[in-house]
């Protein structure tokens, strides 16, 4: 099931990395990224990166000891 989920989300990265114009004409820019400087095109391919990204992290188990060596400290784990 997860390999279906991490497909999915790669569909979708891939998609809003793509398609940004689609998205910018549709979605609307965003005020906080055209304020820094950073521009709305470049924040739309920035997350559909960091989709891709955790959906790798996620299948190949690394997601989990990552999240548990950054807040395993806050439960008591690590």
């Amino acid at each position: 099931m997860k390999y279906i989920i991490a497909l999915l989300a790669i569909a979708v990265g891939s998609i809003l990395i793509i398609y940004t114009e689609w998205f910018i004409q549709n979605f609307g820019t965003s005020s906080w990224a055209e304020a820094k400087g950073i521009g709305s095109r470049f924040l739309y391919k920035l997350i559909g990166l960091a989709i891709i990204l955790i959906a790798l992290l996620g299948v190949s188990g690394i997601l989990g000891n990552m999240i548990l060596g950054i807040f395993g400290r806050l439960f008591g784990v690590a």
